[in-house]
């Protein structure tokens, strides 16, 4: 497997001519108020994704809320001696990559982002984004900018924590008449439970159901389940990144 490398955006080199650009956007590095522990973005909801993306024939691009250095979950790390995600190959053979590892310690701010210079954008959840995405107007206009421009527009696990107010220009939530998923209730409790404290605080499940019109649904635990409604895609949780990326590509491909 052959990569280039042009001013942080990355590419397979089939042979192909790429195809396009996506933007992946992952927390900055935060710490819990729940547990205490330092935070950041689940491994999996960006490395498989962007697998899915480069195998596609489209480059990437990698935002931050601030830019600069980005640091994954403990438990997501392949080499964690938990061993909780030793079965990700994925992420592990990224992790070799000296243009991966470039990557991540040179994210860029998300005020330097120009929305019309990608056709997607991808939001990479985890720890952090509970604390660092909801509330995160820069982050909610940049996201409402692709979907009202039509764009494929996807979040995953926790960071579909940032739809629960994301706005489109009218004033009405993006998620309005919308089917959309994101971390389940049933997820949370495992979590709660392997580790023996409550880990988040609030649950996206709850704070979902409050929304009228529109329609939460989740799969069940840990298994791959994403949502397509119209431009919107989402994902339940670390197992379902490939698949909402799969429907990103299908769109693009149209």
């Amino acid at each position: 497997m052959t990569l280039i490398k042009e001013d942080l955006t990355y590419v397979h080199a089939h042979g192909m001519p790429s195809k396009g650009k996506i933007l992946m956007v992952a927390s900055s590095p935060s710490v819990s108020k729940q547990t205490g522990w330092p935070i950041g973005f689940w491994a999996a909801e960006l490395t498989h994704p962007l697998h899915v993306f480069q195998e596609a024939g489209y480059e990437v691009e990698l935002a931050s809320t601030e830019g600069g250095k980005i640091e994954m979950d403990g438990y997501s790390n392949p080499t964690d001696a938990s061993g909780y995600s030793a079965h990700d190959v994925i992420s592990l053979g990224y992790m070799q990559l000296d243009w991966f590892n470039e990557m991540l310690a040179n994210t860029k701010k998300l005020a330097e982002v120009n929305p019309d210079d990608y056709d997607a954008i991808f939001l990479v959840g985890g720890q952090a984004p509970m604390y660092t995405y909801r509330g995160n107007h820069d982050l909610e206009k940049l996201f409402a900018a692709f979907y009202e421009a039509g764009k494929p527009s996807a979040a995953v696990c926790h960071s579909t924590t940032l739809l629960l107010e994301a706005k489109k220009s009218d004033g009405e939530l993006i998620v309005k008449g919308k089917t959309w998923t994101g971390f389940a209730n049933a997820e949370e409790d495992f979590a709660d439970q392997a580790v023996g404290q409550k880990i988040q605080p609030y649950r996206i499940e709850d704070e979902a159901k409050k929304i009228s019109g529109a329609t939460f649904k989740v799969a069940p635990p840990f298994s791959s389940y994403a949502i397509a409604d119209s431009n919107l895609i989402t994902g339940q949780q670390q197992n379902s990144g490939a698949a909402a990326a799969k429907m990103v590509v299908e769109q693009l491909n149209k």
